[in-house]
């Protein structure tokens, strides 16, 4: 366990640190396609991804959905870790992109650390900037670009995601995460392929020049 937090984890400083992320985390495996996180879920534990990818969705009372931001190694949901230290229900989804390894700290460890350990406290605090700009962005992008320039930074991301430039997917799936129809996702699907961006296939897409 130390060696994996080593690895994934190296900003973890204090050797105590390391000792207490041992001694508590527990080691989870998530299959493509599951969710680890719920909304209207209490959260009991702050997930610490080693591995994998984890998709964060928000979805609003008519289950629309908008994606708002990738989780790769390395890498914590601070949503998780806001409910856990206010003990509220989730208000986002975590679905595993790819086969996910995690790391589960039970959430009464959460204020100890923040006040015993400067590098777990700054880890928080930078993964909230990091988190809060990717949301500004997914705000900007709905309420500012056009869907074809949502498009294509959608498929720009995910390539970058999944370190692939091809991929599995529907072109419903991509419609729901940009909270738009299939036929106007198709279309501009089939426009981007005719233009030399991508290729398309069977729920498949690669991309070709993004």
């Amino acid at each position: 366990m130390h060696d994996l937090i080593h690895q994934h984890f190296p900003f973890f400083k204090e050797p105590e640190l390391v000792d207490a992320i041992a001694n508590v985390a527990k080691e989870v495996r998530v299959n493509e396609g599951d969710s680890i996180i719920k909304i209207g879920e209490f959260i009991k534990s702050t997930p610490l991804i080693t591995k994998g990818l984890l998709k964060i969705v928000r979805q609003d009372d008519d289950g629309h959905e908008i994606l708002l931001y990738y989780l790769d190694g390395g890498n914590t949901c601070v949503m998780t870790v806001t409910c856990c230290m206010k003990q509220e229900k989730s208000k986002i989804k975590a679905i595993a992109e790819i086969d996910t390894h995690l790391l589960l700290i039970p959430f009464h460890y959460m204020d100890e650390w923040m006040r015993n350990f400067r590098s777990w406290r700054n880890f928080i605090l930078q993964t909230y900037s990091a988190r809060f700009e990717e949301m500004l962005a997914a705000l900007d992008s709905v309420a500012f670009e056009s869907l074809d320039n949502r498009l294509l930074k959608y498929l720009s991301d995910r390539e970058q995601a999944l370190h692939t430039r091809e991929f599995h997917i529907t072109h419903q799936q991509i419609a729901q995460e940009l909270n738009s129809s299939r036929e106007a996702v198709s279309r501009l699907l089939k426009k981007l392929e005719t233009n030399g961006y991508i290729r398309l296939g069977r729920n498949r897409i690669k991309i070709i020049n993004i």
